[in-house]
C-alpha cells in the first residue's frame, strides 16, 4: 500500500478514544473520615504525618505509596503523562490532556531500509494531535481519581490539583476508602494494607495490581529518603520485616491479563497485544519483519522511545498492520507492559535498519515537548526491570552504547539525519534510570583522566529550552538530563555546529528537538582539554566545551577505550550504519550503499569505543520469508559516541587505546 493511505489508515486508527476495556470500576463515593480542610504550612514530611493521622492510614503506607508514583514531587502542579497531580498522583486526565501540548519531531522512516519503501514513523505527531480531547466519561477510571478524591476527602479539585497538602490529604483518603469498601478495619499494621494498595494503582488486571503493591513494599521494607523537587528532605524508615497481606489481592475482582508468549521478567506484569504481520498487496506488508534471532543476528541495543500518544492511541497503532511496530510499550500510570512481537523479530521502530535488525523497541507512554509531563516511578522501575532481564538474556552492556534512546540512534545517509527522531528527550531521567538498573553513573578514574561521563544533577540542571508548545518560545523550567556545548569555555559562546542537522553552517539552536549541541546523561566523551570551570570534549569532529564546576560537576572522570585515526591519516570517515562490503552479498542481493556521513573524524582527535562488529544487512524487502537472508562481510566496525548521537567507523581506518 502507498505512503499516503497508510497515513489515513493511522489518523483512523489514532481517532479513537480511551478503550473500554480498560475501565477500571470506580468506588463508591464514601465521605472522608474527618472534614479537615489541610493547608500547605509545616513540611511536606509533616503533611504526610498530618494526613495519614487524620484518614487512619499508616504512614509508611502513605509514604510508600506516594514514592512509587512521584518520588514525592509536586512537579510545580503540573500533570504528569496520565494526567496525574502532585505527590499523590491523582489523575484528572481531562484537564491536563486539554492542556498539554503533545507533538514530536522527525519525519524519519522508521524502518530504515533502503531495499523497501519508506514506513510512517513510530512516536509521529499525527495520533496524538489528531485526537480530540476525550470526555470524562471516555475515559478509565485509573484516569479519573482526582474527581473522586474531591468528593472523598471534601476538597475541591483545583486544590487537589496545587496544592500538596491538599493533594497528600486527598491520596489518603482514596486509601482509606479501599480499604473500608474492602470490608477490612483502618489497621495500624502496614500488612493489612495490601488489598488497598493494589486498588490505589488503578489497575485493572491482578498482575499489574500486585506489581504495584509488590513495589509499595518494597520502598516500606527498604526504606527511603530524598530532598524533592521543592527543596524539602522526606524520609521513610526502614520497616523490613512488614510481610503484607498478599492474599487480599484476590478479593478486588480484577482480570487475568492475556500473559502469551510474553518474554518478560518474572517482576513486572506483562500482556500479549500482538502486532499484525499482514500483507496488504501489490507488495506491501506490515508492520514487522519474521527474523530468527539472536541465532541469524546478535541483538546488541536497546532503544528507549516515548509514545507521543496516549496508551490506547499506543495499542491501536502496533496493531494496525499498516502501521509500524516496536516489541514493548510500557503504561505510565503503573508501569503495566504490553509485548508485542517476538524477541526474534525485527521491530520497524528505529529510523536506522541495522539498528533495528539489531535492538529491542521501548516505547514509553510520554509527550517529549511537554516538559512537566513527567514520567512515574512504577514506570522507571518497570522498565528497567525489562532492560536488565533483556541486557542478561542477551548479554548486552549496561551503558549508553548499548541502552539507546531513539534521540541517540544515527541517520543511516546524509539525507536522513534532520528527520531523525528526538525522543525521549532532554527531561528523561537517565540517571535515575541507570540508578534502577543497578548501573548507577559514579566516577571510574582520577581528576586527570581522559574521558568523561556526562552526569549533571539532574533537577538542580534546568538548562534554557525553546519550542516546547511554540517555536522560539521558552519551555516551562524543569531538570534535564543535558549540557550544552559551546564552542569556547564561556557561556556566551556560540553553540557547536551540526553540519548533518545544518548543512549551510547555522549555528545549533536551544530547541528542544535540537541536538547539534548536547551531551546527555551517561555518555562518555574523551576529554580534549580542561580550563577552569570548563571541559572540552571531542564532539561531531570538533572541539565542544562544557560547564563542569567542581562545586557542582555536570560529569564524572572515567576509564573507557578511544580510538583515533591510525597513523598518517588526516582523517576518517563516518557512518550512520555498519554495512558489509559489496563482495559480501550474494547474487539476488542488491548491495547496499556504504554510505558516509557528512562528518569526518580527524587525526589527534579521539572518541569512546563500543562494541567491535563485522558488517551486517538483514534483507527482508517483502512479505515472503523464503528469501530473507543476512548478509555478513569481512569488512569490521567499531561503534562510537561520535555526538549526541551514536556512529561508526571502519577498524581499519583506526587504532584503539585507554582513554
Amino acid at each position: 500500500m502507498h505512503r499516503s493511505a497508510s497515513r489515513r489508515r493511522v489518523t483512523r486508527a489514532a481517532g479513537a478514544v480511551a478503550s473500554a476495556a480498560l475501565l477500571f470500576p470506580l468506588l463508591a463515593a464514601t465521605p472522608s473520615a474527618t472534614a479537615a480542610r489541610p493547608e500547605d504550612s509545616g513540611s511536606l514530611q509533616q503533611q504526610f504525618t498530618a494526613s495519614a493521622e487524620r484518614q487512619g492510614v499508616p504512614r509508611s503506607v502513605l509514604l510508600a505509596v506516594s514514592y512509587l508514583q512521584s518520588r514525592w514531587d509536586a512537579h510545580g502542579g503540573a500533570p504528569s503523562v496520565t494526567g496525574g497531580y502532585g505527590p499523590m498522583h491523582l489523575t484528572d486526565a481531562v484537564t491536563a490532556l486539554a492542556e498539554a501540548p503533545h507533538h514530536s519531531h522527525g519525519e524519519e522512516d522508521a524502518r530504515g531500509d533502503d531495499a523497501r519503501a519508506p514506513r510512517t514513523p513510530a512516536g509521529a505527531a499525527a495520533p496524538a494531535a489528531t485526537t480530540a480531547p476525550p470526555t470524562a466519561e471516555q475515559l478509565p477510571a485509573r484516569l479519573r481519581t482526582l474527581e473522586r478524591a474531591a468528593r472523598v476527602a471534601g476538597i475541591p479539585a483545583e486544590e487537589l490539583r496545587t496544592s500538596s497538602a491538599a493533594n497528600i490529604e486527598g491520596g489518603a483518603a482514596l486509601l482509606a476508602a479501599a480499604q473500608r469498601e474492602s470490608g477490612r478495619p483502618l489497621s495500624a499494621d502496614p500488612a493489612d494494607w495490601y488489598g488497598a494498595v493494589a486498588r490505589y494503582s488503578g489497575a485493572d488486571d491482578t498482575a499489574t495490581a500486585s506489581t504495584y503493591a509488590n513495589d509499595v513494599y518494597e520502598v516500606i521494607r527498604s526504606g527511603e529518603t530524598r530532598t524533592t523537587d521543592s527543596g524539602q528532605v522526606v524520609t521513610l524508615a526502614a520497616d523490613p520485616d512488614v510481610a503484607p497481606a498478599t492474599e487480599q489481592l484476590a478479593s478486588l475482582g480484577l482480570r487475568t491479563a492475556d500473559a502469551g508468549p510474553t518474554e518478560c521478567p518474572r517482576t513486572v506484569a506483562c500482556e500479549w497485544i500482538p502486532a499484525p504481520y499482514e500483507e496488504f498487496g501489490d507488495g506491501d506488508y506490515g508492520n514487522h519483519d519474521k527474523a530468527n534471532r539472536p541465532v541469524s543476528q546478535s541483538i546488541d541495543y536497546i532503544v528507549v522511545h516515548d509514545t507521543e500518544a496516549s496508551w490506547d492511541v499506543t495499542l491501536r497503532l502496533v496493531q494496525d498492520p499498516t502501521y509500524v511496530s516496536w516489541q514493548y510499550s510500557l503504561r505510565s500510570s503503573d508501569g503495566h507492559i504490553a509485548q508485542h512481537l517476538p524477541l526474534k523479530d525485527v521491530g520497524w521502530h528505529a529510523g536506522n535498519w541495522f539498528v533495528n535488525a539489531k535492538s529491542v523497541g521501548l516505547e514509553h507512554e510520554g509527550f517529549l515537548t511537554s516538559p512537566d509531563a513527567w514520567y512515574t516511578e512504577a514506570m522507571y522501575r518497570t522498565s528497567a526491570r525489562l532492560v536488565r532481564y533483556l541486557a542478561q538474556r542477551y548479554d548486552i552492556p549496561l551503558d549508553r552504547r548499548h541502552i539507546l534512546g531513539h534521540d541517540t540512534v544515527p541517520g543511516t545517509t546524509t539525507a536522513t539525519i534532520r528527520g531523525m527522531h528526538t525522543d525521549p528527550g532532554p527531561y528523561w531521567d537517565w540517571a535515575h534510570y541507570f540508578q534502577l538498573l543497578g548501573r548507577p553513573i559514579t566516577p571510574s578514574a582520577g581528576p586527570r583522566a581522559g574521558v568523561v561521563t556526562i552526569r549533571p544533577d539532574y533537577s538542580a540542571n534546568q538548562p534554557v529550552y525553546t519550542g516546547c508548545v511554540t517555536a522560539g518560545e521558552a519551555c516551562a523550567p524543569h531538570g534535564s538530563n543535558a549540557v550544552r556545548l559551546h564552542t569556547a569555555p564561556s557561556a556566551d559562546a556560540p553553540l557547536v555546529k551540526d553540519v548533518g542537522l545544518y548543512p549551510g553552517g547555522q549555528d545549533s539552536t536551544t530547541g528542544v528537538n535540537d541536538t547539534g549541541a548536547r551531551a546527555s546523561t551517561g555518555q562518555q566523551f574523551a576529554v580534549a582539554e580542561r580550563r577552569g570551570d570548563w571541559t572540552a570534549i571531542w564532539y561531531l569532529g570538533q572541539i565542544a566545551w562544557f560547564h563542569n564546576p567542581k562545586a557542582r560537576p555536570t560529569a564524572v572522570n572515567a576509564r573507557a577505550l578511544v580510538l583515533t585515526p591510525k597513523e598518517g591519516a588526516t582523517s576518517v570517515p563516518v557512518y550512520g550504519r555498519a554495512y558489509p562490503e559489496a563482495s559480501a552479498y550474494p547474487a539476488g542481493v542488491p548491495v547496499q550503499a556504504v554510505s558516509p556521513l557528512p562528518y569526518r573524524l580527524l587525526a589527534g582527535q579521539r572518541y569512546v569505543v563500543g562494541d567491535r562488529t563485522p558488517g551486517e544487512y538483514y534483507f527482508a524487502p517483502v512479505f515472503d520469508t523464503t528469501g530473507h537472508t543476512v548478509v555478513r562481510g569481512q569488512e569490521e566496525y567499531y561503534e562510537i559516541q561520535f555526538g549526541h548521537r551514536v556512529a561508526f567507523v571502519k577498524a581499519a581506518d583506526v587504532r584503539v587505546s585507554q582513554g
